[in-house]
């Protein structure tokens, strides 16, 4: 069972899910059901970029864009032809003499072929590959895109938080560590103080959706907290936060969907809801595929298992 803190009944938070769930129609062309953007992919980090954007589609966009290094985009265009896969970022091997602002140019052009921006899937700690993504989270945000940062962006923005504060069209998915080094760089004690209200705190400092990855996932917007207990599975192979932020971009893309009222509904969700909203959908689905992933494959379970059960498990969870 999902617990909720400070929101409304479990009933109505999924209800308001699903209406946001984009319907299946002849009458929309592709693109429409969603386009999603994820930086990341370096030359020994290709799968975290993988299973976000391939999650995404799984989930049910219509494309996902792969922006990374050259040496990654061979890689992981072998994973799937199902990828747009773009090789414009470079490592920092004093071999590229391309400046940063022109790759983050070429990066800005792909803006307005997407719904929302991942950051940080296998983007690595090289210094110039971080210092292309905080040029595209500024021109993002300029863009008014909505952005959701995990792994290696979260380091970035650990270490220079007014990159993304008070942006309320971000999204943080910190995993414990992660989540109390970003709570040490706002100041915020390791005390006693419960993991709700530290996510809720972290969360108004950021100006920005907290999603707090962990035995449970807590998710805040600096006013409402939610704790999703799903069960999911005892197996923790790495991997599965990619596939959520693949999963929360998702919802984003549908909820940009809704706004533009792409299909008849009765206009009650709020945009200021959608990231919690989201990020709520994105941490049960990926809960329970992970559940039905180890019920099959028990031990030997790999987050490339749970893929083919994202379409599922949706449909089970928030199908109308």
């Amino acid at each position: 069972m999902q617990r909720l803190v400070r929101m409304t009944s479990q009933a109505v938070i999924v209800d308001k899910i699903k209406k946001i769930v984009l319907p299946l129609s002849h009458d929309f062309h592709k693109g429409q059901a969603g386009r999603v953007g994820v930086v990341g992919g370096s030359e020994d980090y290709t799968g975290a970029a993988y299973f976000s954007a391939m999650s995404a589609l799984k989930a049910g966009v219509d494309m996902a864009h792969v922006i990374c290094e050259p040496g990654a985009a061979t890689v992981i265009k072998g994973y799937s032809p199902d990828l747009m896969v773009h090789p414009y970022l470079r490592m920092n091997d004093n071999r590229s003499t391309v400046k940063s602002e022109r790759i983050i140019d070429t990066v800005a052009e792909l803006f307005p072929r997407i719904h929302v921006l991942i950051v940080g899937p296998g983007l690595s700690r090289d210094a110039l590959m971080l210092e292309y993504a905080k040029g595209i989270i500024l021109r993002a945000k300029k863009e008014n895109l909505p952005i959701i940062i995990d792994a290696d962006g979260l380091f970035l923005v650990q270490n220079d938080p007014g990159i993304i504060q008070n942006y309320q069209k971000a999204i943080l998915t910190p995993n414990v560590n992660e989540f109390r080094r970003l709570c040490n760089t706002m100041g915020i004690p390791n005390d006693n103080t419960s993991l709700e209200e530290k996510t809720r705190r972290l969360s108004k400092l950021f100006g920005v959706t907290i999603v707090q990855k962990g035995k449970n996932d807590i998710i805040s917007n600096g006013e409402l907290v939610v704790v999703c207990d799903t069960t999911g599975s005892p197996r923790r192979c790495g991997g599965q936060g990619d596939i959520l932020t693949g999963l929360i971009a998702t919802f984003i893309a549908w909820g940009k969907a809704y706004e533009n009222k792409l299909w008849k509904h009765d206009n009650s969700i709020r945009s200021s809801e959608l990231p919690v909203l989201a990020s709520y959908a994105g941490c049960t689905i990926v809960r329970e595929c992970s559940r039905v992933a180890f019920e099959e494959f028990g031990r030997s379970m790999q987050t490339s298992d749970l893929i083919a059960k994202i379409g599922p498990v949706l449909d089970k969870l928030y199908s109308r």
